[in-house]
């Protein structure tokens, strides 16, 4: 059976667990530094506290992190009959680009999940906001329907009103649906790392929390260099693999931004990378695949640049030296280093006069997948049958993650987003 096959064939029922509701963090600590963190690394478990991570990284390691914001995205409308219309935006259309939609005055048009739509078939859903100390009416129409989504068109008066002051007076902060409660006071700043600063994401690129600006500070005395790239984490990361292989689960698509600086010393550095969370591991993966279709297609349009969700196991190269220093073989194009696919992404960048890639990516990493840049990674536990503890298992090892899990659940660690952490080396 080839590749392509083993992965799709994989059941997601091996990857299940159990998880007492007890077990899920419902809030962080109070310092974050403090919580907890399972190190794994050459097969064995030690247990530190979170403060302790900069002298825990290998000295000369390169920490790339996600510096996305999240918004507030959920926002709430009444209809005239009473009846509470949930607006949850998911990804820019008009204008189709994040930076630009925020600084949006009078109208601009989302990808939104509705709760309680058959209630909402026509008609605008009105709202009168403060801004400013200014009365605001903002309106809400319903367009095209897109899978399980709608294209929401959202106007208000006001000409020096941007939708980001919108949504900060009208949205609140979507916390994760397993939480089982109401979005409070504390999250606005609990459900953000200290180091966001670009605004886009439905959900916190949670592995991130635990940083403080004291631990980073340790980070920088001990040499280790720091990064920041961007994934807008959309509301997908949270669907469950309902599928019972994951061959038949759809994988979210994402935006992506990386700084052609950051890309250019990647290309010819010797230090190990240690991503922070899965939404850097993903980027970083990305950046691979992307590097390849560049190798074969130097003048590829942005539409055949995005990394689809089986490229990996249907284009991988025939032979290539993954994350361990091992070669695996695989058919498909020839050969390229990690450096030389990343030289590709910046010539392109050079080519185009950009000085950042942008891009999307699709990417499933699974047991069987071969890590090509990343060396190590900073994460949180996750949710059974997910496909973010898909990607754990492909990098420690699908008979190794269940023992780390065992491990955590004996030993009073706490899950998921306000959890403790994980470092795998």
């Amino acid at each position: 059976m080839n590749i392509i096959d083993k992965v799709r064939n994989l059941r997601i029922a091996d990857y299940n667990y159990p998880l007492p509701e007890e077990r899920i963090a419902k809030h962080p600590l109070a310092q974050r530094e403090q919580c907890k963190v399972l190190m794994y690394n050459d097969n064995a478990i030690e247990q530190h506290i979170f403060h302790e991570v900069p002298s825990l990284l290998p000295s000369d390691a390169l920490l790339i992190y996600n510096n996305t914001r999240v918004i507030n995205a959920r926002l709430r409308f009444r209809k005239a009959t009473g009846s509470q219309i949930e607006i949850f935006c998911l990804e820019p259309v008009a204008p189709h680009d994040y930076q630009l939609i925020f600084q949006t005055t009078s109208q601009c048009t989302w990808l939104c999940l509705v709760g309680n739509s058959k209630r909402w078939k026509s008609g605008a859903l009105t709202q009168q906001i403060e801004v400013d100390g200014a009365t605001v009416t903002i309106n809400a129409t319903r367009g095209e329907r897109r899978g399980n989504a709608f294209e929401i068109t959202f106007d208000w008066d006001g000409n020096d009103v941007t939708f980001a002051s919108v949504l900060e007076a009208l949205g609140e902060i979507p916390i994760p649906p397993y939480l089982n409660r109401g979005t409070e006071k504390s999250d606005l700043t609990d459900y953000q790392t200290v180091y966001s600063h670009i605004d886009g994401s439905v959900a916190a690129p949670t592995a991130g929390l635990h940083f403080t600006d004291e631990v980073l500070a340790e980070c920088d005395r001990r040499g280790i260099e720091r990064r920041e790239l961007t994934l807008h984490v959309g509301a997908g990361t949270f669907q469950p693999v309902k599928s019972d292989n994951i061959g038949d689960h759809d994988m979210h698509t994402e935006f992506i931004s990386v700084p052609r600086d950051l890309l250019a010393e990647l290309a010819t550095t010797t230090r190990p990378v240690i991503a922070v969370g899965t939404t850097s591991v993903r980027t970083l993966e990305s950046l691979y695949y992307i590097g390849q279709i560049l190798e074969n297609n130097p003048d590829a349009t942005e539409e055949e640049l995005r990394v689809t969700q089986w490229m990996p196991y249907t284009s991988s190269p025939s032979k290539i030296e993954g994350a361990g220093g091992s070669m695996t073989e695989h058919q498909g194009t020839p050969a390229i280093t990690p450096q030389q696919a990343l030289q590709n992404i910046v010539e392109y960048l050079n080519r185009h006069n950009a000085s950042d890639y942008l891009g999307s990516t699709q990417l499933m990493i699974a047991p069987g997948y071969t890590y090509r840049i990343v060396k190590g990674m900073i994460t949180n536990f996750h949710q059974p049958q997910s496909t973010l503890l898909l990607l754990v298992a492909a990098f420690v090892g699908n008979d190794n993650w269940r023992k780390i899990y065992d491990y955590a659940l004996n030993h009073d660690f706490r899950f998921l987003s306000y959890g403790d952490a994980c470092l795998f080396l």
